[in-house]
C-alpha cells in the first residue's frame, strides 16, 4: 500500500536548495573581489604612469639665482706704495747768528713770506752801520775828484796845467767812483744779511720739523725748519717690469688709506721711472695726488688698483654661471620657472672678481642660473627662492685683489 508524505518531500527539497545557493551567492562575491581588485590595480597602475610622466620641480636658493646688471668693467692692477708731498723744503740759514726766538712749531701751517723765526741782528746792524759810513766816505771823494776835474779841465783850456795833471784827476775821478760802487754794494749785502736775521717760510704749507731753538747759534746754511705743502702729493708705486707695457701716463688710480675707513682716493699716472730697481726688477710708478682738504698726509702708506682696461656699460654676470654646450659659451636662464639655454658672446673678464660682460645675449633683469647645479637642464621646471634675488655687485677698486 502507497502511502504520499508531502511533508517529507518539502523538507528534503529545502535541504537541496540551501547549499546551492550559498554556493551561488560565494561564486557572485568572489567575482566582484576579482573585478574590484582588478579595477583598483589598473587605477594604481594608470596613477604610477601618470606620476612617472609627471616631471621634477626644483627648488632653487637664492645663492643659485643672479640677476644680470648692466655696469662698467675693468681690468686692474693691484699696486702700493708711500705717499709723498710734491713740494717739500728745508729752511737753511744764511748768515752766522745767535736765533732769538723760533714762531712756528711742527703741524702748524704757514704762507709764503711769513716769520717764522727771528735772528740776534745787533751784530749785523753795526756791520751795517760801518757800511753807512763807508758809503758816505765813498760818496765825499767822489764830490772832492769830481770838483777837482772840473777845475782841472779849465785850466788845462788855458794851459796852466799840463795834458798829464788832467789825467792824473781824471784818473782819481774814476777811483773815486769805483769806489762808491764798492762801498755800496758792501752796503747792499749787510742790509740783505741783516733782512735774513727775519727768517720768512718761502712756501704756503705745514710745518714738519724744527732744527733749532732759541740760543742755538746757526751758521750760513744750517738747517732749521722744514715745510712740506700737502696740496699736492704723489704715490710712488712699485710695479713690475713685466706690466710696465701696460701702464700709460693718465690711467686712473684709486686707493684706499688705513684710518680713513671706506673713503677711497683718486689719482692719476703722472710719471713712469725708466729705469728698472736693482734686486725686485720692478719700476717706480709716479701717480698724481690732488689733496684739496688735507686728509692725506706724507708718509702714508697706500693700497689700491691702476685700471690699465675699462669697457663701458655692459651686461655682467658671474664667471660660474657659464657653461659650454658643443663648444660654444651658454647659459641656463629662468623663463616662467623653467630653464632655457642661451647661447652668448662674451667680453671683458676679471677673473679676481669672478664676473664677465656679455656683449649678445643678456639683458639687464634678466634672471639666470648662477652655479653649476648637476640635476638641472634645459626645459627643467624650478621654483623661485623666496628670498630676493642679488644683482651682479659692484667691484671695489681699492681692493688689494683686483688685478688684471
Amino acid at each position: 500500500m502507497k502511502i504520499d508524505t508531502p511533508i517529507l518531500s518539502s523538507m528534503s527539497q529545502r535541504r537541496w536548495r540551501l547549499p546551492v545557493l550559498g554556493l551561488l551567492v560565494a561564486l557572485a562575491a568572489g567575482g566582484g573581489w576579482m573585478m574590484y581588485a582588478k579595477a583598483t590595480t589598473g587605477q594604481a597602475k594608470a596613477d604610477e604612469k601618470a606620476n612617472a610622466k609627471k616631471e621634477p620641480v626644483y627648488e632653487l636658493a637664492a645663492v643659485d639665482v643672479i640677476k644680470v646688471a648692466a655696469r662698467e668693467l675693468s681690468l686692474n692692477l693691484p699696486i702700493s706704495g708711500s705717499l709723498m708731498p710734491v713740494s717739500q723744503t728745508t729752511v737753511r740759514a744764511k748768515v752766522a747768528a745767535e736765533v732769538h726766538e723760533t714762531l712756528v712749531q711742527e703741524g702748524m701751517p704757514v704762507r709764503k713770506g711769513q716769520v717764522i723765526a727771528r735772528f740776534d741782528s745787533a751784530d749785523l746792524r753795526a756791520r751795517l752801520n760801518i757800511q753807512d759810513a763807508a758809503v758816505d766816505e765813498a760818496q765825499a771823494r767822489l764830490a772832492l775828484a769830481q770838483k777837482n776835474r772840473h777845475s782841472n779841465e779849465a785850466l788845462l783850456k788855458q794851459n796852466y796845467i799840463s795834458q798829464n795833471a788832467f789825467d792824473t784827476t781824471q784818473n782819481s775821478l774814476d777811483l773815486a767812483q769805483a769806489s762808491l760802487k764798492s762801498a755800496t754794494s758792501q752796503r747792499e749785502v749787510a742790509q740783505l744779511a741783516l733782512a735774513d736775521t727775519l727768517v720768512k717760510s718761502p712756501v704756503d704749507g705745514i710745518i714738519s720739523k724744527r732744527s733749532v731753538q732759541a740760543g742755538d747759534k746757526v751758521s750760513p746754511d744750517s738747517p732749521l725748519f722744514s715745510i712740506v705743502n700737502l696740496a699736492q702729493l704723489v704715490l710712488e708705486a712699485q710695479v713690475p717690469s713685466s706690466e710696465i707695457p701696460r701702464v700709460k701716463i693718465g690711467q686712473n688710480v684709486k686707493f684706499s688709506v688705513d684710518g680713513f675707513g671706506t673713503r677711497s682716493f683718486a689719482g692719476k699716472v703722472a710719471r713712469i721711472n725708466p729705469a728698472a730697481e736693482a734686486g725686485s726688477r720692478s719700476m717706480l710708478v709716479y701717480v698724481a695726488v690732488e689733496n684739496v682738504d688735507g686728509a692725506l698726509k706724507g708718509g702714508m702708506f697706500a693700497k689700491g688698483a691702476l685700471t690699465l682696461e675699462k669697457n663701458s656699460a655692459l651686461p655682467v654676470m658671474p664667471v660660474a654661471a657659464i657653461r659650454q654646450h658643443n663648444g660654444s659659451d651658454v647659459v641656463y636662464l629662468i623663463v616662467n620657472n623653467q630653464i632655457q639655454q642661451q647661447a652668448v658672446k662674451l667680453g671683458l673678464r676679471n677673473e679676481d672678481e669672478g664676473v664677465v660682460q656679455v656683449l649678445q645675449g643678456l639683458e639687464p633683469g634678466m634672471q639666470l642660473i648662477s652655479t653649476k647645479l648637476g640635476n638641472i637642464k634645459p626645459g627643467s621646471k624650478v621654483s623661485m627662492p623666496k628670498a630676493a634675488v642679488a644683482s651682479v655687485p659692484a667691484a671695489d677698486p681699492t681692493s688689494d685683489k683686483i688685478k688684471g
